[in-house]
């Protein structure tokens, strides 16, 4: 259920009447891990908002291969769904719960009319639009611009400041999948980065991050 006060710890420059509207007219639900969200080609027909947990964002190409883009963290909001829920366009990237979450959903009816009723939802609108286009420059960068062994650092280095914990659950597959690479090439940088103190390997796929240097 949401409530007066969950919201105004998310969002504190809400205006009152802004928080009463969300309360009134959007949605609370509750995702497991890996639930899909969102998919390629499919209209939208609410605005995402995270409250709790985290979402991955996704690229798809022709043949099904997943490319890693960026999360969407509490407070966050999914500026894609934004863009195209206003353009009445299809998703050009998938969503899926990252761990289990709760997500506020906004039906599109309201994105115009609180854009010109509320300045500070109008400013929360801009500035997602602004985050995830900064996400996408410096994610494009990494992978157009750098070797393998640069794209997987800078994969753990954005996953241990997206999760907060310099204990990170390591599936070399899904590594692979997400850089479009092959299991056998990330193990291998994977045991490099151990050899040159970087991560340290610990049992149940976790590793231990000791020192990522991004240069």
């Amino acid at each position: 259920m949401l409530t007066d006060k969950a919201i105004k710890e998310l969002f504190p420059t809400f205006e009152p009447e802004l928080i009463e509207d969300i309360i009134n007219n959007a949605s609370l639900k509750y995702i497991h891990e890996g639930d899909v969200l969102m998919k390629t080609g499919q209209y939208f027909r609410s605005v995402i908002i995270v409250v709790s947990g985290l979402i991955k964002i996704f690229r798809e190409d022709e043949e099904g291969n997943e490319y890693f883009m960026y999360y969407l963290q509490p407070g966050q909001a999914c500026a894609l769904s934004m863009i195209c829920a206003a353009r009445h366009q299809t998703s050009e990237l998938k969503a899926a719960a990252a761990s289990d979450a709760e997500v506020i959903t906004v039906p599109l009816e309201y994105m115009d009319k609180w854009m010109n009723t509320y300045k500070n939802w109008y400013y929360f609108v801009l500035e997602s639009y602004r985050s995830r286009f900064q996400e996408l420059l410096s994610t494009v960068d990494h992978v157009v611009f750098r070797n393998m062994d640069e794209r997987l650092l800078f994969y753990l280095k954005k996953q241990q400041e997206t999760i907060g914990s310099d204990i990170l659950i390591i599936n070399h597959t899904v590594i692979a999948q997400e850089l479009n690479s092959s299991r056998e090439v990330i193990s291998r940088l994977v045991k490099k980065l151990a050899e040159n103190g970087m991560i340290q390997m610990l049992q149940n796929q976790k590793i231990k991050i000791l020192n990522l240097r991004l240069d």
